[in-house]
């Protein structure tokens, strides 16, 4: 059976507004702060509306960074980009301060040696840059709270207003017996999809079961090899380890024979051209085990009645 690894990655850009503006900021400094609800409970990590009763939070508070391990799961298998490339603890700690509990690591020296309870506190990271790693993580402490709760006005200076996440995937891939057809047909350079016994429409890519009816599919129908393009976009933002220049242009195409629409890339002819309806050929690279991309064929347009079921 086929099967490969695949990684999907992003960084996830976001704006902060003036509550985790001011969290993120004060863990750069080395402070832990929190909001206050209307009924005096305070949350942390703060959120900028009330959880009960949706009203806007504005007033933060300094919580110790010390705190109680309210439950936990030991990790002994580490991942890529965790807190700890050692075994530990995921840990929900209520700091001193706090109605409500912080997700983070703890570094302990076996599950054991963690418990429901325990006291913890805050081992900050050598360099801080506005992050929820700034707290490196957390870990044992056997004394008291190492200062009082109280009020703080959130003003820090140069305060970080954006962060910058990776996402990361990383999974095994199995296509199944559809797909594993459909792939082993495209290395031949031809395009092969599967009919619904029931509704007699021809899916590419299969599915191995045709989601309207509910029903298997076997019976294996070649389309194609040109097609439609139905509906498209023009990408201007050039992605990671792609060696494509923006701006291009990616398409559904309604392949002749099939009443599914594909994605594939645009090439051939300049963005600003493409079109609905536009007739369309897929190009082999030497060796491509599929179509690099899609270039125009010439014909006259797709007639729109004829693709507008495909949209």
């Amino acid at each position: 059976m086929l099967k490969a690894p695949l990684v999907v990655e992003f960084p996830f850009t976001r704006s902060l507004g003036p509550v985790q503006s001011a969290f993120l900021t004060g863990l750069r400094e080395r402070t832990v702060l929190g909001v206050r609800t209307a009924g005096g409970r305070v949350l942390v990590p703060p959120v900028e509306y009330d959880p009960d009763t949706a009203a806007e939070l504005r007033d933060l508070v300094e919580v110790a960074p010390t705190g109680t391990v309210t439950t936990w799961a030991w990790n002994p298998a580490p991942r890529r980009g965790q807190p700890l490339s050692t075994p530990f603890a995921w840990a929900l700690v209520r700091l001193d301060g706090a109605d409500t509990a912080l997700l983070h690591a703890l570094d302990a020296p076996g599950p054991d040696a963690v418990r429901t309870g325990m006291r913890v506190r805050v081992r900050w990271a050598e360099e801080r840059e506005g992050s929820i790693t700034d707290i490196a993580c957390f870990e044992p402490y056997d004394g008291p709270a190492t200062h009082e709760p109280g009020p703080h006005d959130g003003v820090f200076a140069d305060p970080v207003t954006g962060i910058v996440a990776p996402a990361r995937l990383d999974y095994t891939y199995a296509p199944g017996r559809a797909q594993s057809r459909y792939l082993a047909a495209l290395a031949g350079r031809k395009t092969v999809g599967e009919r619904c016994p029931s509704c007699r429409k021809v899916y590419v890519p299969p599915r191995g079961a045709c989601p309207t009816c509910g029903v298997a599919t076997e019976e294996q129908v070649e389309v194609g090899p040109g097609g439609t393009v139905t509906t498209f976009c023009i990408v201007n933002i050039k992605a990671r380890n792609l060696d494509i220049e923006v701006p291009y242009v990616y398409a559904h195409i309604a392949l002749d024979g099939a009443d599914l629409a594909l994605h594939g890339r645009i090439g051939g002819i300049p963005y600003d051209q493409v079109r609905m309806g536009l007739r369309v050929t897929p190009v082999w690279t030497e060796g491509g085990r599929y179509p690099d991309h899609y270039r125009p064929t010439g014909e006259p347009d797709a007639d729109y009645d004829t693709y507008k079921e495909l949209l």
